[in-house]
């Protein structure tokens, strides 16, 4: 791990790498798969945490609302605290927005692979990550987000452009299956649904189908991107 190699690292974000074949994107797909399985889950799903509590923050963000803090539990649940000046209808949006982040950030990763900057995938991580942690509040998320970030950071800083690519493969298909996954445990009674029946008086159920229904089109998008 040397200063060179970061430098090389970086100037690939702006590079084209190489796609896989369809084979091999169909094996990592697998791959991503069977993270989301019993067991495996109970690790895994804390990086989906991660990106759903991301997306809460990203969009609050936008909408010029101040970040008080987001934590993670050892369970991996999440929550993100902010405050700011949109109406009914920007909280409700920064409410509904999380079980789609993973969906999103995967579908965002399978288009910058498909144009060939598989590189970027890493570091558009890096920087989320450090967004996160640049916000967390004292929780288990202080162990879980430092891990994923130096995990990451060793990857996309040092490793070869071929294990890059892969890895930005892998990131792609576990955040476009395990969006689905999360969803499909939470359900109706997923907090955020339950914050939007109070505030809107429309059902949890079809929330959770309207994440649902996203989450799968991601996708099915994501897919015809990858392979």
């Amino acid at each position: 791990m040397t200063a060179s190699a970061l430098a090389a690292s970086l100037a690939r974000i702006g590079q084209v790498q190489p796609h896989l074949s369809g084979p091999a994107a169909i094996v990592l797909a697998i791959v991503a798969i069977g993270a989301t399985a019993p067991g495996i889950w109970l690790v895994t799903q804390h990086l989906t945490t991660m990106a759903h509590e991301g997306a809460h923050a990203t969009l609050a963000s936008s909408f010029g609302h101040k970040i008080d803090g987001i934590t993670f539990a050892r369970n991996a649940f999440g929550a993100t605290t902010h405050h700011g000046p949109s109406g009914a209808f920007g909280r409700n949006a920064i409410t509904f927005i999380g079980y789609l982040g993973p969906s999103a950030y995967g579908l965002l990763a399978a288009a910058l692979i498909h144009a060939g900057h598989s590189v970027a995938v890493l570091w558009i991580g890096l920087v989320a990550l450090l967004g996160i942690l640049l916000s967390l509040r004292r929780s288990f998320g202080v162990v879980t987000v430092s891990v994923a970030f130096v995990l990451l950071l060793l990857i996309a800083g040092f490793a070869s452009v071929t294990l890059q690519v892969v890895a930005a493969y892998l990131v792609a298909w576990f955040m476009l299956t395990s969006g689905i996954q999360m969803i499909r445990i939470h359900g109706s009674s997923a907090v955020d649904a339950r914050k939007l029946l109070e505030s809107t008086r429309v059902p949890a159920r079809l929330w959770s189908g309207l994440w649902l229904a996203g989450s799968v089109l991601a996708l099915v998008f994501g897919a015809i991107l990858l392979v």
